[in-house]
């Protein structure tokens, strides 16, 4: 019997201890939230879901973000792309779809990748499935962007700029609605 009382208590006070811990997980901070920017432009919504790490007091641009190397462009799962229209980048036409945004950083120079491969977590890359990959304008920011920050913005004349800004730097790149004509008969 008292075995029994022994074993009964110490299965209550587990249940107790662990019952208490759970809101101690749920109260911990996400380190990398997910965020969005979305823009209508020509009646057409263009998208971009992306995880949101923070330098949190971490060298960003060539060592957590290495250079000369494919980057997931955010954290966690990876980044999604959806137009609702066909869009011109750099000369390239993108058809209306959906799609995963990377990045190829370097000191100098960053290049966008732009790939078919959707719904996957960040760090699959499969390079046999890139749209296109394309220059980005580069610029150094004076104060430092905390968050990776991903925005899309209209600019008029059925175009928009799309900008990814973290630590000290500032990277965009234009791009346009390809509206479809119709021909009269």
């Amino acid at each position: 019997m008292t075995v029994a009382c022994c074993r009964t208590f110490t299965l209550l006070l587990v249940v107790a201890l662990l019952l208490n811990a759970v809101p101690l997980f749920a109260q911990q901070p996400i380190l990398s939230p997910r965020d969005s920017s979305q823009v209508i432009i020509s009646g057409k919504k263009i998208s971009v879901n992306y995880g949101s790490p923070s330098m949190r007091g971490r060298k960003i641009m060539g060592e957590l973000v290495p250079y000369n190397k494919w980057w997931r462009t955010g954290a966690n799962e990876a980044t999604a792309f959806v137009t609702e229209a066909d869009l011109e980048v750099g000369g390239v036409l993108i058809p209306k779809g959906a799609y995963t945004l990377y990045t190829l950083p370097s000191e100098t120079q960053w290049k966008l990748i732009i790939n078919k491969q959707t719904g996957q977590w960040g760090t699959t890359y499969n390079p046999e499935l890139d749209l296109m990959r394309i220059e980005l304008n580069k610029k150094m920011l004076k104060s430092p962007i905390e968050k990776l920050a991903i925005s899309l913005e209209k600019n008029g004349n059925g175009s928009g700029v799309l900008k990814i800004e973290w630590e000290q730097t500032s990277l965009s790149i234009p791009f346009k609605v390809k509206n479809k004509e119709r021909r009269a008969n």
